[in-house]
């Protein structure tokens, strides 16, 4: 496991981390940028002009890196850092998560709602099982991720995810398989790391009782 939470695969390409020196999976690591009046930005899609600079997807390595000066010394010439930069990334993590099981929502991949993602557990249908961090333990500990600990996201609180759902607020959600449930598991991984927040297995069995959580 890569420290933002990714598995290394040999087919993924690799970049240096400016703060530990280490090579890694991109999937794990947080892209910046040198955009104008030389002011370092995240580029959380890759997919801004220029050179990139990585750095781990996780909240000690980012605060180092602002603290000593890394992105300077990785650009080779005078930059600006943000001094709340890991805070920043961290908002657009999150928000980034939200899109994404918006648009799984809207394709009809994920849905919110204690009997509604327990159905699609019992039926197999979940690949991917979102639980709100602020949540009541009791209430989580009903479900089981359909596939152990790894397929459990815990990262977002109640409303976040309830931003993803256009609702004030949800506790339970599930993800179907597809495309788009492989890019919010990896987004919601960088996520943890900017929070440290470590999903877990909530539960040893399927729900079996009605609860009046979202």
């Amino acid at each position: 496991m890569t420290r933002g939470g990714q598995k290394e695969t040999r087919e993924e390409p690799e970049r240096k981390c400016i703060v530990s020196g280490e090579s890694q999976p991109k999937a794990g690591l947080i892209r910046f940028v040198l955009g104008p009046d030389d002011v370092i930005v995240p580029d959380l899609q890759g997919r801004l002009p220029g050179r990139g600079i990585y750095v781990s997807a996780d909240r000690e390595a980012l605060e180092k890196a602002v603290k000593k000066n890394l992105f300077s010394r990785a650009a080779r010439q005078p930059v600006k850092v943000q001094s709340d930069l890991p805070e920043l990334v961290e908002r657009l993590l999150a928000q980034r998560v939200i899109d994404l099981i918006s648009l799984a929502r809207k394709a009809g991949d994920a849905l919110c709602g204690y009997e509604k993602v327990k159905d699609w557990l019992i039926k197999g249908q979940a690949r991917t099982l979102i639980q709100a961090s602020d949540g009541s333990e009791r209430g989580k500990e009903k479900l089981r991720p359909p596939n152990g600990p790894d397929s459990l996201i815990s990262c977002l609180t109640a409303g976040e995810m309830g931003l993803a759902f256009s609702r004030e607020r949800a506790i339970h959600a599930a993800l179907a398989a597809g495309g788009l449930n492989n890019r919010v598991v990896e987004e919601a991984a960088r996520l943890v790391g900017l929070r440290g927040a470590a999903g877990k297995q909530v539960g040893d069995m399927i729900a079996g009782k009605d609860t009046k959580d979202a």
